[in-house]
């Protein structure tokens, strides 16, 4: 059975992740890539759907202690028992030839007994391997198109379709294994030598996080998410994942799971600006660069999200042998969200070229062609109902986030003109970003409750109405924006923590997202909350709401996609980006006053209209 969710860790290569229980078992990986089928899927069923552990013969279920070795992504598991200590040590070196995960055991005291087993199931636990010994003793699994390799000093035996082994460990002894997976159909690669791995897998992330500008009193949790943000990233592109798994649910047991090892427009700015506010400009580039590689086309063909390399077909479908995480089911691969209307990705995607702008970041000539595309095609589209940013599966409406959104574009397009020369026509585009804005201020705000709502004519709220003051559409102290934070404080926080919305509509309407159960607090709109309390000017409420969400954090730093209150645990996929990015920026927000908060950065007189 798979352990909690807030019981793994992470290791990765930058191209593919694993994730490691506190049991010592790799539970997830998928390779070559973050979206590749999984050849270790016991997260999503059982151990029979492949996992590889290493542990003490006759210790207890859960080590004893665990970190990450200073500021990489290097895991470091620990485990006491009654003849003595153990470390085991995972990671994934930065690729080679070939994908490698490492596992090192270290004895740090007396003398323990070990044991190992693997079970590699190709294809999302599908497939059983054929198993063998190749020309030097290793151990070989082929299936298809898929071939791993397993070097180590100990050998495993097969029997019950698993290879297990027992082995020793002497305080001072270090015993390796090295898991590399390679196309059947190739040659076998070289092999990462794992010490030297070790030793440059180190090297690398210490000189990485160097880079890092951040120095204020929030500096571990900064530099965490930023390595992990770093792991998410598909090194080959730029682009990065909203999470390395899928179909963690966000109600355990139900049927809100999806597949997350895609990349979202929705992420994009906040995304660059936390790169470029913590010195990585090289990571934000490249990020720009694939958006803008992903997005090139026809305007109305822009997707929400797409691969890892700006692929767009990601059909959605289901491995209904899998049971799901604690029987959450049906397990989905792909995402069907990718063929959703979402009118808020064109204010992403002008947001995120104007922040690159301002930044500095020069792109090519044909990048404002694109833009002014974009804008054009917006002139025509923005009054059309939507799916919203949250990709809901009930009918579409006017989102006022999304109305909000296209303001942004808009505004942006315009901003392109009168701050950089750029050439269009920016009185239309004037006139378009007025008639926006008027209409969300008349038809998205209920001025009895002195709230904005989530989609015209509704009472029902949305975490993403905090985003209002942040992207410039009004100026925090004005008195709408400070009662939508207020009625969102009063009617969409639970325990401390809020909601994206409310499941069941409060007006009489159908259910918003057209799916049935319940879900936990959505982590990064409690960011957002105290990014909004902040800009408006409680900062201390700001301060407490950030701390008691870096409070949320697993014991090696990392977060899902939401947290239940019910249960007291993380749900969701997992660790999700879109969880660590706003940390970044809300750090930031909360301790430095340089005049470069984002909502400072994109408000001025002329969005303060309506």
């Amino acid at each position: 059975m798979a352990g909690r969710i807030e019981d793994y860790a992470l290791i990765g290569d930058m191209e593919s992740a694993a994730l490691v229980g506190r049991d010592g078992s790799i539970d997830w990986l998928c390779m070559p890539r973050f979206d590749s089928p999984a050849f270790f899927a016991a997260l999503l069923g059982t151990e029979d759907h492949g996992n590889w552990s290493i542990r003490p013969r006759d210790g207890g279920p859960r080590a004893d202690r665990r970190r990450y070795r200073g500021d990489t992504l290097i895991l470091e598991t620990e485990w006491d028992t009654p003849t003595g200590s153990v470390r085991v040590i995972d990671f994934m070196p930065p690729r080679g030839q070939a994908p490698d995960v490492v596992r090192i055991v270290e004895g740090l005291s007396g003398t323990v007994e070990m044991r190992t087993e693997l079970r590699l199931r190709f294809d999302y636990g599908r497939v059983v391997p054929w198993m063998h010994r190749d020309d030097h003793s290793e151990l070989v699994g082929i299936a298809g198109p898929d071939a791993v390799w397993l070097a180590s000093p100990v050998d495993l035996e097969g029997h019950n379709f698993k290879h297990d082994a027992e082995f020793t460990v002497r305080a001072g002894e270090r015993v390796p294994f090295v898991l590399t997976w390679h196309p059947s159909y190739q040659a076998e690669p070289d092999h990462a030598d794992p010490e030297p791995a070790l030793a440059e897998t180190e090297r690398f992330w210490t000189e990485w996080v160097a880079t890092c500008t951040y120095d204020g009193k929030y500096r571990d949790a900064v530099v965490r998410s930023l390595i992990t943000l770093k792991a998410l990233t598909y090194a080959p592109s730029g682009g990065i994942v909203a999470a390395p798994t899928t179909s963690l649910p966000e109600d355990l047991g139900g049927v809100r799971n999806w597949d997350y090892r895609y990349c979202w427009l929705r992420d994009a700015t906040i995304t660059l600006e936390a790169l470029l506010r913590s010195g990585y400009t090289e990571e934000a580039e490249a990020w720009r660069e694939w958006l803008v590689r992903a997005v090139a086309g026809d305007p109305q063909d822009m997707q929400i999200m797409y691969s890892v390399l700006g692929e767009r077909r990601l059909p959605e479908w289901e491995p209904d042998w899998l049971p799901g995480y604690e029987g959450s089911r049906p397990v989905r691969i792909g995402n069907a969200a990718v063929n959703q209307f979402q009118l808020d990705v064109y204010g992403e995607v002008m947001d995120v070229l104007f922040l690159a702008r301002q930044s500095g970041l020069e792109g090519a000539g044909h990048v404002w062609g694109l833009q002014r595309s974009l804008t054009n095609y917006l002139e025509f589209t923005w009054d059309t109902p939507d799916e919203g940013l949250w990709e809901v599966r009930g009918p579409s409406r006017h989102f006022v986030h999304s109305k909000v959104m296209a303001w942004v574009a808009a505004d942006r397009a315009v901003r392109m003109v009168e701050e950089f020369g750029k050439d269009g026509p920016v009185e239309r585009w004037k006139e378009l970003r007025d008639r926006i804005h008027a209409e969300v201020c008349e038809h998205g705000y209920d001025p009895d409750r002195n709230t904005f709502t989530q989609y015209y004519g509704g009472t029902n709220l949305d975490a993403a109405l905090l985003l209002i003051p942040v992207v410039g559409f009004l100026p925090p102290d004005d008195p709408r924006v400070v009662g939508t934070v207020e009625a969102i404080q009063r009617e969409l926080m639970v325990d401390g923590f809020v909601l994206r919305y409310p499941i069941e509509a409060t007006d009489g309407s159908d259910a918003v997202d057209g799916l049935p159960g319940d879900e936990g607090a959505f982590l990064a709109c409690s960011f957002w909350l105290a990014d909004a309390l902040h800009l408006i000017g409680r900062r201390k409420e700001a301060t407490e709401l950030f701390e008691r969400l870096l409070a949320l954090r697993n014991d090696v730093g990392l977060l899902a996609e939401e947290y239940d209150p019910r249960i007291g645990r993380m749900v969701g996929n997992f660790p999700q980006a879109f969880s660590h990015v706003p940390l970044v920026t809300t750090a930031y927000n909360l301790t430095l006053h340089d005049g470069h908060r984002r909502g400072e950065r994109c408000r001025d007189g002329r969005a303060a209209g309506g």
